[in-house]
C-alpha cells in the first residue's frame, strides 16, 4: 500500500486517546472561504424564495450573515434548517428540488474529498476510503438570537449532549472502522460552542443512549450517571481538524458569543464496510486499488442524493429504526 504524503498523524496517540487534533489541514483562504461564499449565496437564494412565497417576512438582505441566518431560521421554524444541511432530512417530497431539501455544492464537495484530509484518513484506516453519508454542517447563530423552541428542539442550532457516534447509528457499524472528522469553518472557541471530548472513553465500549427530549428519538445523549466525570473543551483554529474514534464521547457547548459557530462533521470508513445508514448514498473518496471507482465531480455527488430523495419520497420502508427505544430503564 502506498501512503501519501501530508500532515503528520500520530496513529498511536489516536488509538490511545480516541481522538487526534491536527492543525493546518485546510488552507483557510483557499479551502474554507469558498465554503463561506457558497453558503452566503445559498442563504440569499433560500431567503429570496421564502420571502416570495410568504414563508419568511423579509429577505433580510441588509443584515450580516449571522444575523440574517438567525432571522430566517426564526421565521421559518424548526424545518428551516433543511436546505442548509449536507444530509437529507425529512419530510421527503417529490414536489421540491434537492436545493430545498439539503445543500450539495462544489465547495463543500471539495472539502469532503480534500487530498490533505484524505491523507490523514489513509494513515488511520488505509487507502480504500468511503465517504460515509452520516454527515452534517452545523451553522449555529448565537442562541440569544434564536427562538427558544428552536434551541430546545434542534441540535443543528444548539448545543449537542454527550454521545458516541456509534450510538446514533445502526448496530451494523459496531465492528467497522468509521472515523468522525470534525472541523470548524471559523475559529471554534469555548464562548461560541466548541466541541468537548472525554479522552480514552472509546475504551469503555458502547454506552446506553437516551432521547434528549421526550419526542426526539434522533437526538440522543448518554445519561450523566452512565457517562461519569471527565471531558474538556477543544478550541480549534480554522484549518484544523479533530478526528475521533466512533466510540469517543463528545458534546458541544452553547454559542454564547455574538458570532456564528460553524462546523462540519464528516465520517469516513474503509470501502466495503456498512455505513449505518444504508438508505443514504456513500461514495468512494479514494482508492489505490481501483481509482476509476472514485467520485470526482460534485454533480455526480449531488445526483446520488437527488436519486435518494426521489426514492425516499416514494417509499421510506427501508429506513430502519434506531437501536435505542427510549424505554430502557435509565431513560425512563
Amino acid at each position: 500500500m502506498v501512503i501519501a504524503s501530508g500532515p503528520r498523524v500520530d496513529v498511536q496517540r489516536f488509538h490511545d486517546e480516541g481522538y487526534l487534533l491536527i492543525e493546518d489541514v485546510f488552507d483557510p483562504i483557499h479551502d474554507l472561504d469558498p465554503v463561506v461564499a457558497e453558503y452566503e449565496a445559498k442563504l440569499d437564494r433560500v431567503a429570496t424564495q421564502w420571502a416570495s412565497d410568504g414563508t419568511i417576512a423579509s429577505t433580510y438582505a441588509d443584515m450580516p450573515f449571522t444575523q440574517r441566518f438567525a432571522r430566517v431560521l426564526n421565521d421559518a421554524g424548526n424545518t428551516g434548517y433543511r436546505p442548509f444541511d449536507i444530509c437529507l432530512g425529512g419530510p421527503f417530497r417529490t414536489d421540491e428540488p434537492l436545493e430545498a431539501s439539503m445543500h450539495a455544492g462544489p465547495a463543500v464537495f471539495d472539502l469532503i474529498r480534500h487530498p490533505r484530509l484524505l491523507d490523514v484518513i489513509e494513515r488511520l484506516i488505509g487507502g480504500e476510503i468511503l465517504s460515509n453519508p452520516i454527515q452534517h454542517v452545523r451553522i449555529k447563530p448565537p442562541e440569544a438570537m434564536l427562538r427558544e423552541d428552536l434551541t430546545k428542539r434542534n441540535t443543528m442550532m444548539a448545543a449537542v449532549a454527550w454521545h458516541q457516534d456509534q450510538g446514533v447509528a445502526l448496530p451494523e457499524i459496531d465492528d467497522t472502522d468509521i472515523l468522525t472528522v470534525w472541523f470548524p469553518v471559523l475559529d471554534a472557541t469555548v464562548e461560541n460552542g466548541c466541541l468537548c471530548v472525554v479522552p480514552r472513553s472509546h475504551k469503555r465500549g458502547m454506552l446506553l443512549h437516551c432521547p434528549s427530549k421526550p419526542d426526539q428519538s434522533f437526538d440522543l445523549r448518554i445519561p450523566d450517571e452512565i457517562r461519569g466525570a471527565g471531558g474538556f473543551p477543544v478550541p480549534m483554529k480554522r484549518g484544523s481538524i479533530l478526528v475521533m474514534h466512533r466510540l469517543t464521547m463528545h458534546s458541544s457547548l452553547s454559542n454564547k458569543s455574538d458570532g456564528v459557530r460553524w462546523s462540519f462533521d464528516l465520517r469516513y470508513q474503509p470501502t466495503g464496510q456498512p455505513t449505518g445508514r444504508p438508505w443514504f448514498p456513500s461514495f468512494v473518496a479514494r482508492s489505490h486499488q481501483d481509482p476509476s471507482s472514485e467520485v470526482h465531480d460534485w454533480h455526480d455527488w449531488a445526483t446520488l442524493w437527488e436519486k435518494t430523495r426521489l426514492r425516499l419520497a416514494e417509499d421510506t420502508s427501508g429506513m430502519k429504526p434506531r437501536r435505542w427505544t427510549g424505554q430502557e430503564e435509565p431513560c425512563a
